[in-house]
């Protein structure tokens, strides 16, 4: 067997982690929220948006971003799957994730899931069985997502702020990861209905958290807030058929709703992020 030079070695090692590190690929996800399937479970109001998500793939991005969107890894759902959570819904829902959608779905429980006032544990058992509890991590891509329940008052305002709770949660969840670690929290009240945007901040505090995804208000839109990037995703529920497409780079967000029915990207400056960022390294 014939030797090998130091060098060669050093050379042989050092090209194979350049192939192997180098132009990490991005991590390609959608967003939507407030499904509000119907009581009687029946789901077909959400059959186009499902199966426009399914085609996605190979879509042209806009002009002044390179390449088609690639296959997604996941979609978020910011909360209210249910009008109400009854049975049916319940059984609706999770059959449109588990039948029809071709990837992975990550969801957040909304006011509209535990029944307000008429209170149901319906969809609370079936996010814990889901996801293991009602607020859960999960790491893909190298990002952290963190999925951040906060319990609704149901005789309160549709404003209302995150909970002591949920802060505790997002705060020991933070505490294991490093600053430099890019995270992406997501949680039914958005940037205009969170009452306590400074809480959430502060808990944030110097964490590398790239985003927060909300829904609640039903449209589209992205807010800025000392330093924190708001996405509110759109719902199945509004006047438009539009889902959200993210994607994330070492360096760049971008996050563009898509309206499925007119082919197209959604284009107002209140809806589109496309930002340098520090992402997964």
């Amino acid at each position: 067997m014939k030797r090998i030079s130091s060098f060669r070695l050093v050379a042989a090692l050092y090209l194979l982690a350049s192939t192997l590190f180098a132009d990490q690929p991005a991590l390609t996800f959608f967003g939507w929220s407030d499904q509000h399937t119907n009581t009687s479970g029946d789901t077909s109001r959400l059959h186009p948006f499902v199966d426009a998500m399914n085609t996605m793939a190979g879509t042209a991005w806009p002009k002044n971003i390179d390449g088609k969107v690639a296959k997604p890894s996941f979609v978020i759902g910011a909360g209210d799957i249910t009008e109400w959570p009854t049975n049916a819904a319940m059984k609706g829902y999770d059959s449109l994730l588990n039948n029809r959608l071709k990837f992975p779905a990550y969801d957040i429980l909304g006011n509209h899931d535990d029944g307000g006032l008429a209170f149901s544990p319906t969809m609370i058992n079936w996010l814990k069985k889901k996801h293991g509890g009602l607020s859960y991590t999960f790491e893909k891509g190298s990002v952290v997502f963190i999925g951040l329940w906060s319990q609704f008052d149901p005789k309160g305002k549709p404003a209302q702020p995150l909970t002591q709770e949920a802060l505790t949660y997002l705060k020991e969840q933070l505490a294991k990861l490093s600053k430099e670690k890019p995270v992406v929290i997501f949680t039914h009240l958005c940037h205009d209905a969170m009452t306590n945007r400074d809480d959430l901040v502060n808990t944030i505090g110097k964490s590398n958290v790239i985003m927060i995804l909300g829904g609640h208000y039903h449209y589209s839109s992205v807010n800025q807030y000392r330093g924190i990037n708001f996405v509110q995703l759109p719902s199945p529920k509004s006047k438009f058929t539009e889902f959200t497409v993210i994607r994330i780079t070492k360096d760049r967000l971008t996050v563009i709703p898509y309206d499925f029915t007119k082919k197209a990207w959604v284009s107002e400056s209140k809806k589109v992020l496309d930002i340098k960022i520090k992402g997964p390294q």
